[in-house]
C-alpha cells in the first residue's frame, strides 16, 4: 500500500467509526499535546474509554506530504460544531502506521502569551 492509500485508510477508518481495525503496528505510539500512548492495545482503549471525543469526525484534508515511509498531513477535524487545525507526522513500518506525532492547540492562551496590535 502506498503512503497516500495508508493515509487514506486511516481517515477512512475513523470517518466510519472503524477504529478498531486501525492499520497500525501492535507497538503504535501516538504523541500529542496530551501526551504519548505507547502500544496499539493502550490506544484502542483509550478511544474505547473516549468514543465521544474520538469518533464523529469528518476531515478536510488541506495538504500532505508522503515519502516513502513518512507522511505529513494537515487537516481540520469536524465534530458537530466543534473544529480542530491538525497536522499529523507519520511514520510506518511497511503497511501500517507506527507513530503519530499531532500538533494542535488545545486551549487558551495565556494573557501574557497574547500578542498585542502593533498600533
Amino acid at each position: 500500500m502506498n503512503p497516500q492509500n495508508l493515509i487514506k485508510t486511516w481517515f477512512d477508518k475513523w470517518e466510519s467509526g472503524d477504529f478498531l481495525n486501525l492499520p497500525v503496528t501492535d507497538n503504535f505510539k501516538h504523541t500529542s499535546p496530551f501526551g504519548t500512548v505507547t502500544g496499539k492495545k493502550a490506544y484502542l482503549e483509550l478511544v474505547e474509554a473516549n468514543r465521544d471525543k474520538f469518533l464523529g469526525y469528518s476531515f478536510d484534508i488541506h495538504d500532505g506530504i508522503f515519502a516513502e515511509d513518512t507522511a505529513v498531513v494537515r487537516y481540520t477535524g469536524i465534530q458537530g460544531d466543534f473544529r480542530l487545525d491538525v497536522s499529523e507526522w507519520y511514520y510506518f513500518n511497511g503497511e501500517l502506521i507506527e507513530e503519530i506525532i499531532a500538533y494542535y492547540h488545545i486551549g487558551e492562551i495565556r494573557e501574557d502569551r497574547e500578542l498585542e496590535s502593533p498600533e
